[in-house]
């Protein structure tokens, strides 16, 4: 693996001033590069969920999970570099247009199933969303018209499904592990004493 290859953290955190700049100074401090940040309201009230691209490999993952489940405004990490997800990144870009370009530049968005939001005498705002490299293909494309401004939300990931499901079961299985080995530490469980028969 790269040393600089992009891993996506996703985090639920709670909704409260500071948390954000919190989060951003703890990796910053360590030396990690976030090439993209994404932040909004999550399902639960009074939680947000964060998704983080950060440059490194599997141990500069492992470590930052680590350093961000001892926050105490965070309620759950999750590493989804490894795991099969739904991504997504949607990117507003205005684009300069005369009359001679216009339906060009439409028949373009069309194709990549991008959304004209606005028109006006002198550019065109075109709303494009799906992952990186079509967002980025798109925004070649659209660089020999002349782009005036974009701005872009950043890589969005959720697990699909099926994979949601599994880490479901494997988190309750090592619950049920780590449970059941503090149950013997403590004395309350003796894994060498059988019921008398």
């Amino acid at each position: 693996m790269s040393a600089h290859e992009e891993q996506t953290v996703v985090a639920l955190v709670y909704d409260r001033p500071g948390v954000l700049n919190r989060i951003v100074s703890m990796i910053r401090r360590r030396g990690y590069n976030i090439t993209s940040l994404a932040v909004g309201h999550s399902e639960t009230p009074a939680l947000s969920r964060m998704c983080l691209v950060v440059e490194g490999d599997a141990q500069t993952i492992e470590q930052i999970c680590k350093q961000l489940r001892k926050l105490v405004d965070v309620v759950h990490v999750n590493d989804l570099s490894n795991e099969n997800i739904v991504q997504r990144e949607l990117a507003l870009i205005r684009v300069n247009s005369t009359s001679s370009t216009r339906n060009e530049i439409i028949q373009i968005a069309n194709v990549f199933r991008a959304k004209i939001v606005d028109i006006g005498q002198q550019s065109i705002i075109i709303e494009i969303t799906g992952n990186e490299d079509k967002v980025e293909s798109f925004f070649l494309l659209m660089k020999s018209y002349g782009v005036l401004e974009i701005i872009r939300s950043g890589r969005l990931a959720m697990l699909r499904d099926t994979e949601s499901q599994k880490i479901i079961r494997r988190k309750k299985s090592e619950e049920k592990r780590k449970t059941e080995e503090g149950a013997e530490k403590e004395g309350l469980v003796n894994p060498s004493f059988s019921a008398p028969s």
